[in-house]
């Protein structure tokens, strides 16, 4: 098949454009025809949190060669929508994977989604949903408003829709009032192309020693930093001291309880923070020095940090939330603990600390979750949407030699 991806571009670099890449890189590598459309500049740059690395070129990540870029469409440039509306009508793709994470990008998305009626071969449309509404947009009146109204339009013009897991596809039918049978639940792909780093080498790099404990990803408020310092907080002077707290991620300063958690803390000079955006090049040292990964969340509909520590084979103590225990519960690295809690939080360092003292640190093998087996889903969801339609006089959207009909 022909597939087109439409993402955020490595201008703004974030979690979406590694994802963006990954998926157009997998789609290739199985024989699809992809080409991707990436959005590039998300808002103005006055609006954005994380303006401090935009534009850095300091990702090691790319698209393969063979695939067609358009790069990119800008949040206020109507010449730059046009100019993406071509490349569509050139590609004349099969389907187009649209990734959905900010009501912030709609505009360009439903604009896509418009044009792709016009083309004389209509492409199935697939929204795959990051999240529900983003929180800092939830949080903020108008803006949820918008994001509501934006989001519903979109689904629309939308054919198909897929969620991260069960949990967040139930929220997605509540909050969007869609059908049932259009939305699947496909995983969150695993970022498994950072190469390994010698463990001893990366904590020479980074000065790290003893027992470390590594938090990594955006500092946000539903990410529950703050309950972290306090759980280590909790711990015995005998492990604390033979500790390290690592928080490496950049700060969207949206998190007041942050600062006065950090400064409170007994421990603090135990406590090294980063708070800046991690280069890509940089990631894999953190993981390599670290003993374990700590994910406090307090709400998720997916974590890519979770599924690079999967890769990377460490040991990781999540939020017992519904979405991480659907993506997570068969990797043998992970243990979970109720959300919010900083007591079971406490007690899981404790037994994580115990079981380095015991065995050191230890590797994990995690082979539930496969770029070909995502892949996979994908081209039966597509194929079966194309069977359900080709009888249709228009024939609407695809012609019959890219229907297979072996049941892959």
């Amino acid at each position: 098949m022909k597939i087109c991806i439409v993402g955020s571009s490595k201008l703004f670099f974030s979690g979406i454009s590694a994802y963006t890449i990954v998926m157009s890189n997998a789609f290739n590598q199985k024989g699809h025809q992809t080409s991707s459309i990436l959005l590039r500049r998300l808002v103005p740059l006055f609006l954005y949190p994380g303006k401090s690395h935009i534009g850095q070129k300091n990702d090691v990540l790319d698209f393969e060669r063979q695939i067609p870029i358009y790069d990119g469409m800008d949040w206020y440039s109507p010449i730059s929508w046009v100019a993406a509306l071509r490349f569509l009508r050139h590609q004349k793709p099969d389907a187009i994977i649209m990734h959905w994470w900010t009501s912030s990008v709609a505009h360009m998305q439903i604009l896509l989604g418009l044009f792709r009626l016009l083309l004389s071969k209509r492409p199935v449309l697939i929204l795959e949903m990051h999240e529900v509404v983003d929180p800092l947009e939830e949080k903020i009146l108008p803006i949820r408003w918008y994001s509501r109204i934006a989001g519903r339009l979109l689904l629309k013009l939308c054919d198909l829709y897929t969620a991260h897991s069960e949990e967040a596809r139930q929220k997605i039918i509540s909050t969007y009032h869609i059908s049932d049978h259009r939305i699947y639940m496909v995983p969150h792909g695993p970022y498994n192309y950072y190469n390994n780093i010698d463990r001893e080498t990366a904590r020479s790099e980074l000065g790290l020693m003893g027992f470390v404990i590594l938090y990594f990803g955006m500092i946000r408020q539903y990410k529950g930093v703050p309950m972290l310092f306090k759980a280590f907080d909790m711990l015995p002077e005998s492990i604390a001291r033979e500790s390290r707290l690592v928080i490496a991620g950049e700060d969207w300063h949206d998190d007041a309880e942050l600062e006065p958690a950090l400064r409170d803390s007994k421990y603090k000079d135990r406590i090294s923070i980063i708070p800046q955006f991690i280069p890509d090049e940089t990631v894999p040292k953190y993981f390599a020095a670290a003993d374990v990964v700590v994910l406090p969340y307090t709400r998720s509909c997916g974590s890519g940090v979770a599924s690079i520590a999967a890769a990377q084979g460490k040991s990781i103590i999540m939020s017992d939330l519904a979405t991480l225990k659907e993506s997570f519960m068969g990797y043998q690295g992970a243990s979970f603990f109720p959300a919010r809690d900083q007591n079971a939080l406490k007690d899981r360092l404790k037994e994580s600390y115990n079981r380095w003292q015991a065995e050191g640190t230890t590797s994990y093998h995690y082979i539930d979750n496969t770029w070909e087996s995502i892949i996979c889903s994908y081209e039966n969801m597509i194929n079966n949407f194309m069977i359900n339609n080709i009888n249709r006089k228009d024939n609407y959207y695809a012609h019959d030699q890219f229907i297979r009909t072996d049941g892959v």
